[in-house]
């Protein structure tokens, strides 16, 4: 008998089609995990210890957001572009900063999201501000440059795996010693200060270069040493404050615009000067008592 339906007809030879694709979706999703694994977590639900498959994409795009400006300042610094390497670390700032607090806020926090943040943090923070300043001034410096720039990679390794250990126990209010993105921030900074002194190539002063390898170094041992950093982690962003707290915002946005280098290169110092003044101001404190 024929059938007179021709929607019927038309709906008939896509079923097998259908099923070819799926089968062949099957077949590279198969082929890929022998390339690469799934990634398996432990997690605790309910007071269970269960597995997980699978990595949360939204805090982990962020982490990846942070790596690449740091990879970015890094190829910036090498092409001789050295005011895009230090605004990229200062993207890679940010970056970092959203990337912890997105998983926080969505409940997405994972072991794998704080290893990979760690390893960003690294290349970020530790080896690119280093390889930024020794393309711009400790090159030509010889073993002093290229041991400053190792001090500074070295401290901020330590740094990262003394954090990594301590981080159920520290206290949260405080750090111990210099994190290693306000360090990056003081390198980012005096490179992008001197850049707009016009202090690039051949115009940069020896005494000026021998200044950076001393401030890389100390840098550097000021985010190993056991000086105590205020966090800012405990900052109440959802309640409410006085008003005068907007209006100091304000300015220090208005003061920002008026000249970024020096205005964030200032901040910085101060915040890494805080800590040796915080631990003599504590001890005197004790004797006190």
């Amino acid at each position: 008998m024929h059938d007179d339906n021709p929607e019927r007809e038309a709906a008939e030879p896509t079923q097998p089609a259908e099923d070819e694709a799926a089968a062949q979706a099957s077949r590279v999703a198969a082929s890929l995990d022998l390339l690469v694994d799934d990634h398996e977590e432990e997690v605790s639900e309910n007071g269970r210890t269960v597995k997980r498959r699978g990595v949360y994409l939204l805090p982990n795009l962020f982490t990846t957001g942070a790596l690449f400006c740091g990879f970015y300042a890094v190829v910036a610094a090498l092409r001789g572009d050295f005011e895009a390497a230090p605004i990229a670390i200062f993207f890679a700032l940010v970056f970092d900063g959203l990337d912890g607090r997105i998983a926080r806020l969505t409940n997405t926090a994972s072991k794998f999201g704080g290893e990979y943040d760690s390893l960003a943090d690294m290349v970020s923070f530790g080896v690119a501000p280093a390889l930024v300043v020794f393309s711009w001034a400790l090159g030509d410096l010889g073993k002093l440059g290229w041991s400053a720039a190792f001090i500074y990679v070295a401290c901020a390794a330590l740094r990262l795996a003394r954090f990594n250990t301590q981080v159920d126990s520290a206290d949260k209010n405080f750090f111990t010693g210099l994190a290693s993105p306000a360090a990056a921030c003081i390198m980012a900074s005096t490179v992008w200060v001197c850049h707009d002194l016009g202090w690039v190539g051949d115009a940069l002063p020896v005494e000026v270069a021998v200044l950076v390898a001393l401030l890389t170094a100390v840098t550097g041992v000021l985010m190993v040493a056991n000086f105590p950093y205020y966090s800012f982690k405990m900052v109440d962003l959802h309640g409410r404050v006085p008003f005068v707290v907007i209006l100091f915002v304000v300015l220090g946005f208005s003061l920002v615009t008026v000249d970024p280098p020096r205005v964030f290169l200032l901040v910085f110092l101060a915040y890494a000067a805080s800590g040796p003044v915080m631990l003599v101001r504590k001890r005197r404190a004790g004797r006190g008592a």
